[in-house]
């Protein structure tokens, strides 16, 4: 299981494919031995309000958060992150080339014992 949750400036909205920005997050973490596919869930959350640095409303952020069942070594953790973030820097840098953007990730373990799942995804996948 893997949530990836992404929260973006409106301001952002023209600039940014956020909806190709979903896909290119799903497919890393489908590359990725990391994360079970049947369990990739990537949202985005577009916030219309906000305030970043000195005020100034050209300013725009993206925050990707992903949590994740507890269980995983720190170290594939790690990795895998570095590959997030890297994904998220990649797919930006146009943008940014041009645009003042702020982008920042952060993962979570989520306690299997506080946190139900049920579903049928694995079901119904081709292949």
């Amino acid at each position: 299981m893997a949530h990836f949750h992404i929260d973006y400036s409106a301001n952002l909205e023209d600039i940014i494919d956020i909806a190709a920005l979903c896909e290119a997050i799903r497919a890393y973490a489908e590359t990725s031995q990391t994360f079970p596919t049947a369990g990739v869930r990537v949202r985005a959350l577009r916030v219309d309000h906000y305030a970043m640095a000195d005020g100034n409303p050209k300013h725009g952020f993206i925050d990707l958060s992903v949590r994740l069942r507890a269980g995983r070594p720190d170290a594939v953790k790690q990795e895998a992150m570095a590959e997030i973030f890297a994904t998220l820097k990649e797919f930006t840098a146009p943008a940014m080339a041009g645009y003042s953007i702020a982008l920042s990730a952060e993962m979570r373990d989520i306690d299997a014992d506080l946190a139900p799942k049920f579903g049928n995804i694995r079901d119904h996948m081709e292949g």
